[in-house]
Parts: structure tokens; sequence; C-alpha cells
């Protein structure tokens, strides 16, 4: 018997075993898409979650969504430096900090401060915040599926997982 060559998940599809999975997928994939938000700021937001999560998989997804957006190479290798760089709107960096401020504990004060939320809400109306926020708890949601069951990068859903 031969072993399997090539990338692998750690643990199957969730689907066969909580097959509900899939409907709390659809749902928020329609919330995050919704047109509200720029498909790229999304793209943006949730390849620095993935950056700040240390996943593989997140990054190497929303890179390549990235892509097809055909969005310059500068934008998409400067967000792990978007302080820094100067190829981002206003709208985008503040979204950009929002999910910093979400993923990276602050040990002075609370994560999301309201001079924060405040500059949010200058550029997004409140459905667009909601799907930003709703942009950022997919990533959330998602995470411990990323870190634990290790879907194989670049696999598109569905096939990401060794079965």
């Amino acid at each position: 018997m031969s072993t399997p060559t090539g990338p692998r998940s750690r643990m199957p599809s969730p689907i066969p075993f909580v097959p509900e999975l899939a409907e709390v997928g659809a749902g928020l994939h329609r919330v995050i898409k919704n047109g509200a938000i720029p498909a790229t700021t999304v793209g943006l937001v949730q390849l620095r979650a993935g950056q700040l999560l240390g996943s593989t998989y997140f990054v190497v997804r929303e890179t390549r969504v990235l892509r097809e957006l055909e969005e310059a190479e500068e934008r998409i290798t400067s967000v792990v430096t978007w302080r820094d760089a100067t190829c981002f709107t206003d709208a985008e960096r503040v979204a950009l900090e929002l999910v910093e401020a979400v993923f990276t504990a602050d040990p002075s004060g609370e994560r999301v401060p309201d001079e924060l939320y405040g500059r949010a809400s200058t550029h997004y109306d409140d459905k667009a915040l909601w799907t930003l926020v709703m942009v950022i708890a997919h990533i959330g949601f998602f995470a411990p599926a990323a870190l634990i069951a290790k879907p194989i990068p670049g696999m598109p859903p569905g096939r990401n997982y060794t079965d």
C-alpha cells in the first residue's frame, strides 16, 4: 500500500461530521459579499487576519483571492506593513487597523477604543460597518479550523481537507 504524497490536512473535512457548518459558512459568505464594502477591502482585511493568526491557509487563500481581483502585487505584499505603506486608502487603513485591534491583545486598554470605532464610522455607514465586522468575524469563526485541522493551503473549499 502506497502512502499519498503532497500536502495533507490534519483532519478530514468537517462537513460529514457537522453538516450544519456548510449553512453557517454560506450565510457568512453571503454577508461579506453583500456589496457594502469592496471585495478588495474584504481580501485585504482577511489577509491581514491570516497573517496575525499565523495561518498559511488564510494567507495563501486571500493572496490568491486578491490576485484574482487583479490587485497590485505592491498592495498584497504591503499588507503586512500597511502602516508604513502609502498604497492604501484611508478607509482600507482603518479596516486594517480594526482587524489588528480585534486580533491583537492590548494589555493597556480595550482592543477597539471609541476613537478607532469613530474613525471607522466616518468611512463606513452602518451596513458597511456591520459587514466589516462580519468580515473579521468570518476569519475568527474559521480560525480554529485553520489552525487545528490545517486545511491544505491553495486548495479550494471542499477539496482542502484530506479525507
